[in-house]
C-alpha cells in the first residue's frame, strides 16, 4: 500500500465521540476554534494524520455531528474513501446517525466501519442491545456486513484493533489515480500571518506541483499554489486522495468561498443546469412540488436551485430512480458521474442523492421523449463511455478498458476502431489508447512550457527532452508524453537538437534586456581576432547577472558565432575565416609550423591553439610536423 493515499470520514450523532476518537487514534485534537473548545461540540471540519505501518497516506476527516452543521458535513465526507460511523454505546442510533447514513449512501461511500464508543459506560447487556440496533439499521443498505469494533477513547479499549480494521479495510479501497486532471474542491479558506490566502480540501483528481498555475473556478481567477502542506509538512506535490491545504499567490481570502474548486486545466465545466439520476430517502418523505426550491451539496458547494420534472408536477415517495434536472441559482464545478445530496431549505431536512448524468443540462420538453434522453445519457453509448473513462485515465490498453467500460472485448475493439477512424481515438502504442483531445490539450500545455522556457533561457537552444517529460509525468503516462512529443516533432510544432527540445519557430537569441551590452562583449572577442584574451576578462565588471552571462558562451558556441579556443578562452568565427583565408593564400596544400608562423605572425601561445582548432574542425588534418589543407578547405 506504498505510495497510496486516502481520506476516511468519521461520521455520526453529535456527542458520540468522534472528536475524542479520533484524538485517540491520531493523537491529534481537530476541536481548533474557541466556541469548539467551550461548547464542547464540532462546528468546523478538522482533520489529523493516521500514522500506518505499511507505507500508506491516511487523513481522518473529524465531521460535525450536530444538525445546525449539516452542510460543514457533507462538505467534509464528499472526497472520503472510507467512513467510520460513530454511534455510542449508550445512546444508539440517533437522529444524525440516520441522517449521515442516508448522506454517505448518497454520496456512494462503500466501504464503512462501524465504533461503538463509549463502552466503559455501559454494561454486557446494554452494549450487546446497542449493537444489534445499529445491525437491524444497516441491514439492506451498503454498509450491511460492515465490520463492528467495540472502543473506549478514554481508556484506550479497541483502539488498536480499530486501527488494524481501517487498513484491512483499506486495502479494499481502490486507491484514487493521480492521471487525469488537478482538481480540488474548496472546504476551508483562511489567511496565515506572512503568507497570505490558504485554501483547504481534498484532491478529488490530479496532482498539484509547487508553482503551479491555477484556476479558481467558478470564477476563473488565476492564482498560483505558491506553497503545498500536507498535514503542516510543505511537499512539492500533492495528489488524488490527499488532504491538502495549498497557499495560493494572485487572490485574496474574500474572493474565494467553501464550494470553489481549484483546478489545473480547461477539463471542467461550469453550470447551473444538471440533469441528474436521484433516488429519495426511505422514511418522512414530503412530496415535491414541481420547480420547488431546493439545497443542492455538490463537491463542497451549497447551492440554491429549483427542481424540473419532465413526467411529472409532483414527486411523491418512490424506491424508482428519478431522473430529472436542477436549476441552480449559482454557477458549480461538477463532472458526470459526480455524486450530490438533495435537501429542502424549509423544514431543512435530506430529501434524497444521485449522480450528475450531464453536467450542462439543456432546455428540455416535457414528456417521456425527454425521459428517454435522461435515460439514453445516464446508461451512455459505447462511445462515450470510452471517452470518459480515457478522459479520466488518459491511457488505458485493451484490458483495462474492459474492466473500466464493462464493455465485451467485440463491442470495444469495433468502438475502438471507428473512434480511430473519425479521429477521436489514438492508438498511443500497441493496444494502448488515448483521446485525440487529450493529446491536443497535452500539445497546448508543452508548446506553453517551452514558451516560457525560452523566455527564461532564450540563449539555449532548448530544454532537456528529459526534464520536459518530468514537467507532465505527474499528469500524464509517459508513453503518451513520448508519443505526443514524436507527432509533434513531425508535424513541425517542435524541433530536436540532440537531447535538446524546442518549439518549431524558436531561434536561440540574446536576451532583449542585455542584447546591446552582450552584443558590446561580443564585439570585443571579434576586434582581437586570434590573440583572444581570457573570457573571463571580457565579462569583467560587466552589470549583466551571472546566471545570464554564464549563458553566453554556450550560446556563442552553438550559434557557431565563436569556438573553443584553449582552455579558457574563445575566438569569434571571423577571426577563424580571416585567418584560414590568409593561411591557404600564402601556403601550400602542405605547410608547417613555420610556414603558418610567418604568414599568421602569431606567437606559439596562440599558434598551437589555432592549428589544433583547424584540426578539430576538420580543415587540416596532422601528418607528423605537417599539415595539409582537406578536399572541404574551410568552415562548415
Amino acid at each position: 500500500m506504498s505510495d497510496t493515499y486516502f481520506t476516511i470520514g468519521m461520521a455520526g450523532h453529535i456527542d458520540h465521540g468522534k472528536t475524542t476518537l479520533t484524538k485517540a487514534l491520531t493523537n491529534v485534537d481537530t476541536d481548533r476554534l474557541k466556541e469548539e473548545k467551550e461548547r464542547g461540540i464540532s462546528i468546523e471540519l478538522g482533520y489529523a494524520p493516521l500514522q500506518t505501518e505499511n507505507g500508506a497516506h491516511v487523513s481522518i476527516v473529524d465531521v460535525p455531528g450536530h444538525e445546525r452543521f449539516i452542510r460543514q458535513m457533507i462538505a467534509g465526507v464528499a472526497g472520503i474513501d472510507l467512513v467510520v460511523l460513530v454511534v455510542a454505546a449508550d445512546e444508539g442510533v440517533m437522529p444524525q446517525t440516520e441522517e449521515h447514513l442516508e448522506i454517505l449512501q448518497f454520496l456512494g461511500i462503500e466501504h464503512c466501519i462501524v465504533a461503538i464508543t463509549k463502552i466503559d459506560r455501559v454494561d454486557e447487556e446494554m452494549l450487546e442491545l446497542a449493537t444489534e440496533d445499529i445491525r437491524d439499521r444497516l441491514e439492506g443498505t451498503i454498509f450491511d456486513g460492515a465490520p463492528y469494533v467495540l472502543v473506549d477513547s478514554i481508556s484506550g479499549k479497541g483502539i488498536e484493533q480499530l486501527k488494524q480494521t481501517i487498513f484491512g479495510q483499506l486495502k479494499k479501497v481502490k486507491f484514487r489515480d493521480a492521471y487525469g486532471s488537478f482538481r480540488l474542491p474548496i472546504d476551508q479558506v483562511f489567511t496565515v500571518q506572512g503568507q497570505g490566502t490558504v485554501v483547504r480540501g481534498t484532491i478529488y483528481e490530479g496532482v498539484v506541483q509547487k508553482g503551479s498555475q491555477l484556476t479558481l473556478l467558478p470564477k476563473g481567477q488565476k492564482v498560483k499554489a505558491r506553497q503545498i502542506q500536507v498535514h503542516h509538512e510543505e511537499q512539492e506535490q500533492a495528489r488524488a486522495g490527499q488532504r491538502t491545504a495549498i497557499n495560493l499567490g494572485g487572490v485574496d481570502k474574500d474572493e474565494i468561498s467553501r464550494g470553489d474548486v481549484l483546478v489545473a486545466s480547461d477539463h471542467f465545466l461550469v453550470t447551473d443546469t444538471i440533469d441528474v439520476a436521484m433516488e429519495l430517502i426511505n422514511e418522512n418523505f414530503s412530496p415535491i412540488k414541481q420547480r420547488a426550491p431546493v439545497k443542492v451539496h455538490v463537491g463542497t458547494s451549497e447551492v440554491m436551485g429549483k427542481i424540473v420534472f419532465f413526467d411529472r408536477n409532483e414527486l411523491e415517495r418512490t424506491d424508482e430512480e428519478v431522473l430529472c434536472q436542477i436549476r441552480l441559482d449559482e454557477e458549480v464545478v461538477v463532472r458526470r458521474g459526480d455524486r450530490f445530496i438533495l435537501r429542502r431549505p424549509t423544514p431543512v431536512e435530506t430529501l434524497g442523492g444521485g449522480w450528475v448524468i450531464q453536467p450542462k443540462g439543456g432546455k428540455y420538453r416535457f414528456g417521456e421523449e425527454t425521459i428517454n434522453m435522461l435515460r439514453d445519457m445516464k446508461e451512455g453509448s459505447p462511445d462515450d463511455l470510452i471517452e470518459d473513462v480515457l478522459a479520466k485515465q488518459i491511457l488505458l490498453d485493451v484490458k483495462q478498458l474492459i474492466q473500466q467500460t464493462s464493455l465485451d472485448e467485440g463491442l470495444l475493439l469495433e468502438t475502438l476502431a471507428k473512434g480511430i477512424e473519425e479521429e477521436k481515438i489514438l492508438e498511443i502504442s500497441s493496444r494502448k489508447y488515448g483521446l485525440s483531445k487529450t493529446f491536443t490539450k497535452l500539445k497546448d500545455e508543452i508548446l506553453e512550457r517551452l514558451q516560457g522556457y525560452h523566455e527564461e533561457y532564450s540563449m539555449r537552444v532548448g530544454m532537456s527532452k528529459a526534464e520536459l517529460v518530468q514537467t507532465f509525468s505527474s499528469a500524464y503516462p509517459k508513453p503518451f508524453i513520448e508519443y505526443a512529443l514524436e507527432k509533434m516533432w513531425e508535424q513541425g510544432d517542435v524541433k530536436k537538437a540532440e537531447q535538446f527540445m524546442a518549439a518549431g519557430n524558436f531561434e536561440p537569441h540574446l536576451p532583449k534586456q542585455w542584447k546591446t551590452r552582450m552584443e558590446g562583449i561580443i564585439a570585443a572577442l571579434e576586434k582581437d581576432g586570434v590573440q583572444a584574451k581570457k573570457w573571463e576578462d571580457y565579462v569583467a565588471g560587466t552589470p549583466i547577472p551571472k546566471a545570464e552571462i554564464s549563458e553566453l558562451p554556450a550560446f556563442l558556441l552553438h550559434t557557431k558565432q565563436a569556438y573553443r579556443f584553449m582552455e579558457d578562452a574563445l575566438i569569434h568565427r571571423s577571426a577563424v575565416d580571416a585567418a584560414v583565408a590568409k593561411l591557404q593564400e600564402e601556403t601550400e596544400a602542405e605547410f608547417g609550423l613555420k610556414e603558418a608562423k610567418d604568414s599568421l605572425n602569431l606567437s606559439r601561445k596562440y599558434l598551437i591553439p589555432f592549428l589544433e582548432l583547424l584540426d578539430q574542425l576538420n580543415i587540416t588534418t596532422r601528418a607528423e610536423d605537417k599539415r595539409q589543407w582537406t578536399a572541404r578547405g574551410g568552415l562548415r
